[in-house]
């Protein structure tokens, strides 16, 4: 199933639809959706390197746009629509805390949180409702996101053929590591936050 899976997504980054679909999980991923668009333009980029910048830049702008969306769902619906995706993160508690003081230090918090694997739509939706300044809201999130995306494909264009023969060689173990890594990432949340 996990060898199927990679062979799909290595075929759509080679394919004609590749860009469009990876735009719409940055786009989603940065207001509602769980799955970071990584899981995509890494492969894309394995697939089809000579495209590598150009998935990179797809990939930021679908994830601002994205993340004003965010934005807008915590800044107008928040009450119908923001509460439960908090609630399905299981970060009631930690949301408060971090709405607090969010305004004071919200262009770093954007900027910190739009580059890690933190789930960039508590982020997003955050800023929508602590009403940070939409102006700073999105240059820093171009930003962010830009140096991730960017960082992302240059190291997969860089290093390309090596780490495409070890993750089809160790796929099962590299999917593995990116599933305990991204549990843990939630885990260390809840905690730290």
């Amino acid at each position: 199933m996990l060898q199927g899976l990679y062979d799909w997504t290595m075929r759509l980054g080679a394919s004609r639809h590749a860009v469009w679909a990876l735009a719409v999980v940055a786009f989603v991923e940065s207001s509602f959706f769980p799955v970071p668009p990584d899981i995509l333009l890494i492969p894309m980029i394995l697939a089809a390197r000579n495209m590598a910048w150009r998935l990179a830049a797809v990939c930021t702008v679908a994830s601002v746009v994205g993340g004003y969306f965010g934005y807008f769902i915590g800044f107008a619906l928040f009450e119908t629509i923001g509460e439960p995706v908090i609630a399905f993160y299981g970060m009631e508690h930690a949301f408060t805390a971090f709405t607090e003081k969010y305004n004071e230090f919200g262009a770093w918090i954007v900027f910190t949180f739009g580059v890690t694997p933190f789930p960039y739509k508590v982020v997003t939706i955050a800023s929508g409702v602590t009403q940070l300044d939409p102006v700073v809201f999105g240059i820093t999130s171009a930003a962010a996101r830009g140096l991730r995306f960017f960082l992302v494909a240059a190291l997969i264009w860089y290093f390309g053929p090596p780490i495409r023969a070890f993750v089809e060689r160790y796929l099962g173990w590299v999917a593995l590591a990116f599933v305990v890594l991204l549990i843990g990432g939630f885990v260390l949340i809840k905690f730290v936050f």
